[in-house]
């Protein structure tokens, strides 16, 4: 067998890169000739330029080979550079120092004593010129052809340079910036690549308005720079919206170079959120997770499966994906053997709700850790089906951390939500049932010193999860309207699907890991803290639905239409994550606060938990509400989804 090398190249490609090198040193040589002339005449005139004639081949020679060390032979001169430049230069000095140390060693006298000045300057003026005229001529052959866009750019200087670099040789599509819009007001007056700097970001909507009164109005606003996010972003989505300007951004700034091909991407509705960037303990994770037997629950759902990509991204011995859907296994299943084939995986068929299923998983392969993600989450379907909700939400929850805690599970995540805080809906209650649950587990545990930890973490609202608002906004911006919405006071937390996910993969490290007797985060934990993720602001949903509709390039109430529909059953119009009592305190990892809710003695929960077994079993739904009642005390319910008095004067306002 013979060894080949790691890229193989064809026959015909390197013959093609041969004869390219070949033309570059035929080219620098009859340049290096002639300017070895020119300078011999500059630097004496009255000594005649073609005496002697070996002065030529001499000049190409000493160029030739002063320009190896600098790579001159395999420039490409289409793409020629500062760096080129620079190479260029220096070849330029060493073969006038070569030539004019030989003229002497030959005995054969200088022209004048400037001769090598005159030489190397003469040489680098000749050398680079031909490139320029190279790079020039292959922009004109670009910009003779392919579509032609007005574009405004939008970023920092740094940015809109290797922006306005890359579409210099961008063949489909020529982009001709009109100007650039800077974070910085120092900067506005100046130019880059002759591009003038018109205005600052918050400028946006006087810089197109001055556009449109002068006849120059872009086709599209570029933002170069990916830290142009949240409100800023907001506001210029609405600016460019109302001139009939689309939103693009450039591609990220490690695929942005000279050669490539310049993508322009929409702007995402992630986009929008003004979330700052969380250092997150990955080492932590990678312990955690690492070589370990990994069990999740609804990992066919937007969180499990979620989890499961980031939890085999960290390597775990086994995967375990648990899930009553046969199609949303088969697609993470699917998933996870193309990005993460080295991955033990088993995929298992069961609901949780099934003791004896748990049990025989639980039994089998011994998991070290249970991330368990497995709820009915809809609201208006609980509220439909209530006995079915709190036995999956509550007793599903109780049986797979019953049957962890017999199988010698480490550490048990529960995913939660913010809808369990003063909850007005059966979703809500029977999550703060099993958030109860779980808490008098942990405190006990947590009090022996021994047994299995049980980490809450409480959330809101994740962009584009099963049955949240944005897909629902999708498909009825797909259909042209209109876009329907309960409320125009509904505000909800948002946050990104992989933020949130990676936030419990921290919450599970910090959860887990015990740091001493005096510090704070344990000593919460210890008493019966909830870790809650840092969502930020809320965000009204008709100004998220108005966004959408701006960035499908369409006018609000003009092209697509907005309705106020009332809130549905069990719905609220505020969401929280902390109870009135439970004062938000921060910990000591970023992005994770904890919440100090009511705790349950851990036998007084079992025992109540048992009657709402048995009454949901029976389907005596009214007798389950009211044992929830006794569970959750803060529990409003709101089957019918009325409205306060002052919010459905808000709903005929807006109508």
């Amino acid at each position: 067998m013979t060894a080949t090398s790691p890229v193989s190249h064809p026959p015909a490609a390197r013959a093609r890169s041969v004869r390219r090198i070949a033309v570059n040193v035929l080219l620098d040589g009859v340049v290096s000739g002639l300017a070895v002339l020119f300078a011999r005449f500059l630097a004496d005139p009255h000594g005649g330029m073609l005496h002697p004639l070996w002065f030529v081949a001499g000049g190409a020679i000493t160029l030739l080979v002063s320009g190896l060390p600098f790579r001159m032979p395999q420039q490409y001169w289409r793409f020629s550079g500062v760096a080129d430049l620079i190479g260029i230069a220096g070849a330029s000095v060493a073969s006038a120092a070569l030539f004019s140390t030989i003229l002497t060693l030959a005995g054969f006298p200088l022209p004048s004593p400037t001769f090598p000045v005159i030489h190397a300057l003469v040489l680098l003026v000749g050398l680079g010129g031909i490139r320029l005229i190279s790079r020039v001529a292959a922009r004109l052959r670009l910009n003779a052809g392919g579509e032609s866009v007005r574009v405004l750019l939008l970023g920092s200087d740094q940015t809109a340079d290797l922006f306005m670099r890359a579409i210099e040789n961008e063949e489909r599509r020529r982009y001709h910036a009109l100007g650039l819009l800077t974070a910085m007001d120092g900067q506005v007056g100046r130019r880059i690549h002759n591009v003038p700097i018109l205005g600052t970001l918050t400028d946006c909507d006087a810089v197109l308005e001055r556009c449109a009164r002068l006849g120059t109005l872009p086709q599209e606003l570029v933002l170069t720079d990916p830290e142009t996010r949240g409100g800023v972003l907001a506001g210029i989505v609405e600016a460019a919206q109302r001139f009939g300007v689309t939103v693009k951004r450039s591609p990220s700034l490690t695929s942005l170079t000279p050669a490539s091909r310049v993508e322009l991407r929409e702007v995402l509705l992630e986009d929008l959120l003004n979330r700052p960037q969380v250092s997150l303990d990955h080492a932590g994770m990678a312990r955690m997770i690492g070589g370990r037997v990994v069990l999740v629950t609804g990992a066919g759902g937007t969180i499990g499966s979620e989890l499961a990509r980031q939890i085999a991204a960290l390597r775990p011995s086994r995967l375990l994906l648990v899930d009553h859907g046969e199609f949303e296994l088969w697609q993470i299943d699917l998933e996870l053997s193309e990005v993460a084939p080295d991955v033990l995986r088993e995929v298992l068929v069961a609901d949780v709700r099934d003791a004896a299923r748990i049990e025989a998983i639980m039994e089998t392969y011994r998991p070290a850790l249970v991330f368990h993600a497995a709820a009915l989450k809809h609201v208006p379907i609980v509220e439909a089906n209530p006995c079915e909700g709190i036995l999956t939400n509550v007793v599903g929850t109780r049986i797979v951390a019953d049957a962890a805690t017999r199988h010698g599970v480490e550490a048990m995540v529960l995913i939660s939500s913010d809808k369990a805080v003063n909850p007005s809906s059966l979703m809500g209650a029977s999550k703060r049932c099993a958030e109860i649950y779980c808490q008098a587990l942990d405190i006990r545990n947590r009090a022996l010193a021994q047994g299995m930890r049980c980490v809450t973490v409480r959330f809101g609202n994740v962009l584009g999860s099963t049955g949240s608002v944005v897909p629902l906004f999708r498909r009825q911006l797909a259909r042209g309207g209109p876009l329907t919405i309960t409320h125009p006071d509904m505000t909800r937390y948002f946050m990104t699907v992989s933020e949130a996910v990676s936030l419990v993969l921290q919450a599970s490290v910090r959860g887990t890991v015990y740091r001493g007797g005096a510090d704070e985060t344990d000593q919460r934990l210890k008493a019966g803290g909830i870790f809650v993720l840092d969502m930020g602001d809320p965000v009204k949903i008709v100004d998220l639905a108005r966004q959408m509709i701006r960035l499908a390039g369409l006018r609000p109430n003009e092209d697509i239409q907005i309705e106020f529909t009332g809130l549905r059953p069990g719905e609220k119009l505020f969401e929280e994550l902390f109870h009135g009592r439970e004062a938000p305190v921060p910990t000591d990892e970023p992005g994770l606060k904890i919440a100090m809710p009511r705790t349950v003695d851990l036998d007084a929960a079992a025992v109540a938990l048992d009657r709402l077994r048995d009454v949901c079993r029976e389907g005596k739904a009214s007798d389950a509400l009211r044992q929830l009642q006794v569970l959750v005390p803060e529990f409003a319910h709101n089957p019918l989804g009325e409205v306060p008095d002052s919010a459905a004067r808000s709903i005929s306002e807006h109508a």
